[in-house]
């Protein structure tokens, strides 16, 4: 019965606090006892002496506490843990969002652990480990906490940096705590669960030899955590380990990868565009929003961005749109904390009237070639409001998720990386020292193109890269360079011969931008459609 093993399990962890209780009854009964039976005079005397000696055994036992926990009994190894019954770590499964793919995957982590006494009947064994990857904030630990939730079990939560001490010991120590801990509770409550979360802190590989005492303890306290995890086979109870990281696989050591051990994986991506929606409209739920604001549409703005990233977004927003005196969200001030958070708040810069034309033509020009060029990306917003340390900037996005890019996709990147240097050359004859990182980025891009990917026009294939430099031949290496130089040449050539025909498109946004400032993707689609220029590849964000 559940009842009777939960109430050995409470004797088990309080019968030394029980048998004190009982032994301080007993001797406040004789202290009783014994001074009823004194002449009144030494009774008084007795009690008038009392308050005095219990505050000096008072003093003296916090002392000796003290002294004993911190010297005989490992006191410096106190474990930093958080105990939850599942019931009430409260993460119901529809509460996570955006990772649905995951949550399948562990769902059946959960179902095997309601069925366990099933799987016991037919000779199969619970988990031991499970293992989530991902970036950082997508929900490994909100995912975790849900697991506990449905599955009702108890939820022991710890960071992995909270074993490793200066003191040698110390982590070997807490993990053995952990784990008597988590056995204890599976034993009250048919299983339990201990999350591990940045795993990699104590992970990561172990090395032959180690310099200083630091490594020998992370590499310690990893041994401890296998041994322990080890140990869980020849153990009735059941404790699931979930581990959390953000690094790589092959990072880890290979010891705490082998079956037995964390051998179920979960990898937590980013969500997707239906994800986002999900997200941004679970959080917009928790704030005043105006309910006219297209969600799918944010979403479709926010690729490759994280749930905590979402609600940073919504924060920021909020925080905006407090300092306008507004008592809504609405959608210019999501807008604005997006760019906030991506790009820094604005820097009110005294810049000269030809510096900020210049500035001027020099983002429309990115925002001509994105715009009528790019294959997959679309214009965000355009800014000559200084932010960081730059005087402009041309925000854009992706339309949709993309894994891979293609040749066009990279020669539309180079193209636009240099159409603020064309736009500068094309209107004043010259140009200003903010083609510099643009040009970094374009190198990057066709050096990249030409010496990895195989992407030149020469017939040069494979990674060289990968190849010593001293092994290549300078005649090889010219080669590369020269064609390298090539792709930059040819793609300059086609966005001046762009930025020519389309003369007009660029005195016009540059006006714009010398009156507002920044122009939203609205507002630029619409002059665009104004000059009759649209572009069938792409969906539009609204």
């Amino acid at each position: 019965m559940n009842w009777q093993r939960r109430l050995n399990m409470f004797l088990m962890d309080n019968w030394i606090k029980m048998v004190i209780a009982v032994l301080v009854v007993l001797l406040v009964i004789l202290a009783v006892v014994g001074m009823m039976s004194l002449e009144s005079f030494y009774r008084d005397l007795t009690l008038a002496q009392l308050p005095m000696q219990i505050l000096l055994v008072g003093i003296n036992a916090v002392i000796f506490v003290y002294l004993y926990m911190t010297i005989f009994r490992s006191g410096f190894a106190k474990l930093d843990k958080v105990k939850i019954k599942g019931e009430q770590v409260d993460v119901k499964w529809e509460d996570v969002l955006g990772i649905d793919e995951a949550k399948k995957e562990a769902w059946e982590v959960v179902q095997l652990i309601k069925d366990r006494t099933r799987l016991m009947k037919i000779g199969g064994k619970v988990i031991r480990g499970l293992l989530m990857q991902g970036p950082p904030g997508c929900g490994k630990t909100y995912l975790a906490k849900a697991i506990a939730t449905e599955a009702k079990i108890p939820f022991l939560s710890m960071s992995a940096s909270g074993f490793v001490e200066i003191f040698v010991g110390v982590g070997a120590s807490r993990v053995r705590k952990l784990f008597t801990r988590a056995r204890s509770l599976a034993y009250g409550y048919g299983a339990c669960i201990i999350f591990i979360d940045e795993l990699d802190a104590i992970g990561r590989r172990r090395n032959l030899v180690s310099y200083g005492g630091g490594g020998q303890e992370t590499d310690s306290t990893l041994n401890q955590l296998l041994v322990e995890m080890d140990g869980l086979k020849d153990k009735q109870q059941d404790v699931i380990i979930i581990g959390a990281t953000n690094a790589a696989e092959d990072l880890l050591d290979p010891a705490l990868l082998r079956p037995g051990r964390f051998d179920r994986k979960i990898y937590i991506d980013r969500p997707n565009l239906e994800g986002r929606a999900q997200v941004f409209k679970h959080y917009l739920g928790k704030v005043q929003y105006d309910p006219s604001i297209d969600i799918g549409r944010l979403a479709r703005k926010a690729v490759h961005k994280s749930p905590a990233d979402i609600e940073n977004i919504i924060k920021e927003a909020a925080l905006i749109a407090t300092r306008l005196g507004k008592d809504v969200i609405g959608y210019k001030e999501l807008t604005e904390a997006m760019e906030r958070i991506e790009l820094g708040i604005k820097h009110h810069r005294n810049t000269t009237e030809r510096e900020r034309r210049m500035t001027a033509y020099h983002e429309t020009g990115h925002l001509i070639v994105l715009y009528l060029l790019h294959p997959t990306d679309d214009v965000f917003k355009a800014s000559i409001a200084s932010r960081k340390d730059t005087l402009g900037v041309v925000y854009h996005s992706p339309r949709e998720e993309l894994f891979s890019h293609d040749r066009e996709h990279l020669l539309a990147d180079i193209k636009v990386s240099i159409a603020g240097y064309v736009a500068e050359k094309l209107k004043f004859g010259v140009t200003t020292t903010g083609v510099s990182s643009d040009f970094r980025q374009a190198m990057a891009q066709a050096h990249m193109m030409v010496w990895k990917l195989g992407m030149g026009k020469n017939g040069y294939l494979g990674d060289y890269t990968a190849i010593p430099e001293a092994q290549l031949s300078e005649e090889l290496k010219n080669q590369l360079n020269e064609e390298t130089s090539q792709i930059l040449k040819e793609c300059t050539q086609e966005v001046e011969q762009l930025l020519k025909q389309e003369t007009q498109l660029l005195d016009r946004f540059s006006s714009e931008l010398l009156a507002k400032e920044e122009l939203e993707y609205d507002e630029i689609d619409a002059i665009f459609k104004e000059y009759g220029k649209t572009s069938s590849r792409k969906i539009s964000f609204s």
